[in-house]
Parts: structure tokens; sequence; C-alpha cells
């Protein structure tokens, strides 16, 4: 491997570990939020997909340029993508937040399946060690930050089949969106996200969570726990895209499994908890399995060609056979001429 690839290799692994890093900041939060009695979790994604349609869909809409996917495709993503923040953000008020970081690592094998039939990723054995290097080292973390936190939820098993379901969602987004931003544009397919994103919450919030809403008792802590939940999920919305692109789903979810070590290093500062050995240990074990799976992909992005990519995908993108046919018929009038 030359410089540049490992130069590569180094930059994907840190902006792997600042998305993991505001996952747990949104863990955090969300956390703090269902201590205090606020059971929103469509309101809350409501301001993320929000900022994100501001920000993002001003800048397409700067641009004026047709969109490079049909609409209904971003409609189906981002109503994906609203279940899979619901049924996490909701399993908080059931579990506690070590059960709910311990059963996210279900996107994992969810995300290499999914690529496989539907990308045709195709993983090496020591692929799939390091990604099972990762889930070992999220165990031995979770084990340290038991002793710290312990368990708790008034209903677990409610809390952990919600998880479960929300992984499953996620894994569908993040496929989703690994084709979108490989094939297409970025700012696109972040921008649609949002829009689409608030069309389906603010839908879903009249019909699921209004009472809800209207039972919250406004404070100062609260405001500012949304604002912190907004903020860390709009960037991390923000950078996914990258890692998506550069890495895959795969490895993006890999990456997503340090949070709960970063939820550790956030009590340590901000509480003066204390962690004990097998922390550090578990750090260097996921990182380990990280490397692992990195260095052993010939192309991290994925592992077949693009144009066995885009023969999976054809069917998706009606735009590509409209401008097949419009060069043909270029083709033919100049051959006539």
């Amino acid at each position: 491997m030359d410089r540049g690839k490992i130069l590569d290799l180094l930059f994907l692994l840190f902006l792997g570990q600042i998305i993991s890093l505001f996952l747990a900041v949104t863990s955090f939060t969300s956390s703090l939020l269902s201590n205090l009695g606020v059971d929103t979790p469509l309101t809350q994604s409501l301001f993320t997909y929000l900022s994100l349609a501001l920000v993002f869909g001003s800048i397409l809409l700067y641009r004026r340029q047709k969109l490079r996917i049909s609409w209904y495709w971003y409609a189906v993503l981002a109503f994906v993508d609203v279940q899979a923040n619901y049924l996490v953000i909701k399993a908080y008020q059931f579990s506690s937040i070590t059960s709910v970081t311990l059963l996210d690592c279900w996107t994992v094998p969810w995300a290499i399946i999914l690529t496989w039939i539907f990308i045709g990723t195709r993983y090496s054995l020591w692929q799939l060690l390091g990604a099972a290097t990762c889930v070992v080292g999220l165990g031995l973390v979770l084990l340290s930050d038991a002793g710290v936190s312990g368990g708790g939820g008034n209903k677990p098993l409610l809390g952990d089949s919600l998880v479960i379901a929300g992984t499953f969602f996620y894994a569908i987004s993040n496929v989703g969106e690994e084709y979108c931003v490989k094939k297409k544009d970025r700012v696109e397919v972040v921008a649609m996200l949002g829009i689409f994103g608030v069309i389906v919450s603010v839908c879903q919030i009249f019909i699921f969570e209004k009472k809800d809403l209207e039972a919250v008792k406004w404070s100062a802590e609260i405001i500012s726990l949304f604002v912190g939940f907004a903020m860390s999920t709009f960037l991390f919305y923000t950078i996914a895209p990258f890692v998506l692109k550069m890495g895959g789903a795969t490895i993006f979810n890999l990456s997503l499994l340090t949070s709960d070590m970063w939820v550790v290093l956030i009590r340590i500062f901000f509480y003066g908890q204390q962690v004990d050995w097998l922390y550090y240990f578990s750090f260097v074990v996921v990182a380990l399995g990280l490397i692992i799976y990195s260095l052993t992909s010939s192309n991290p992005a994925t592992a077949v060609g693009d144009e066995e990519v885009n023969g999976c995908y054809e069917q998706l993108n009606e735009e590509n056979a409209e401008s097949r046919n419009e060069v043909q018929t270029t083709e033919r009038g100049t051959s006539e001429s």
C-alpha cells in the first residue's frame, strides 16, 4: 500500500471517529431527555431534518440543477431514516444507554447482508474477521461500562426490540445513502433527505406525538438538550456521506461501534466518573478490527466494479435510460447528415 492510500485510510478512520463522537453526543442527550420525562423522538429528529433542509436545500436551490435521482426514492429513503431514528430514540424510554448502545451493533451484520445482496459487495474472510473483532471490542467496552452505569430501564425487553428494529432501518438507510453518494451528488442526497425527513416527521408528529409534545414542561435544560441533539445530528449527517462514499456502509457502521467509548469519555469529563483498564484495552481491540477490515479491502468503497454496481441499480436510475436515448438519437442524426 502506497503512501497516498495510507493517508486516505487514516483520513477515513479519522472521519469515522468524528461521526462516532457526534453519535455519542446524540445518545447522551437522548438519554438525558428521557430521564427528564421527555418522550418526543419524532420532534427531536424534526429539528435535525429541518436544519439539513435549510442549509443543504439552499445550496441545491442556488445550483438550480435537475435532481439526479427521482424524488420518490428520496422520499422512501427519508421515511426509512425517520423510522430508524424514532425507534432507537424511543428505546431510551425503556432501556439504559448501555443496552441501547450494545444492541446498536446489530446495524453491522444488517449492513453486510444488505450490501452483499443489493450492491454486490463481496467480503473476504479477513474483512469479516475485522468486523467480528470490532464487535468483540464493543462487548469489552460494555463490560467496562456496565460497572459505571449498570443496567436500567423499566421495560428492557421492549426497548431492546425497538433498538434491533431500528438498526435494520438504519442499515437500509445507510446502504441507500451509500449508493446515492457514490453515484450522485452528496449535497443533493443530504438536502432531499432533510426535506422529505421534515415532511414525514411532521405528519407522524400530528398522528402519534402531539399529546406527548404538549405535555413537555419546557425549561432551559430541556431546550439546551434539544439544541445539542440537533447540532450533533446535523454534523453527523453532514460528514456521514463522505465516510459512506470512501468506505461504504459496513465500515461506516463499524466506526460507529466506538460511540459507546465516547459516551464513557463524556461521563469522565462531565461527571468525574472512573473507568477500569478494560475500557482502554477494548478501544485498542476495536481500532485493530477497523484496521484489519480496511487494510484487507482492495477497494474500501466496494469489492465489485462500477459496472456491476450500476447493473444492480439500473432500474432505479431512469435518467440514465433517458440520457442514452438522447445520445443515440443525436448519433443517428449525425450519421444521416
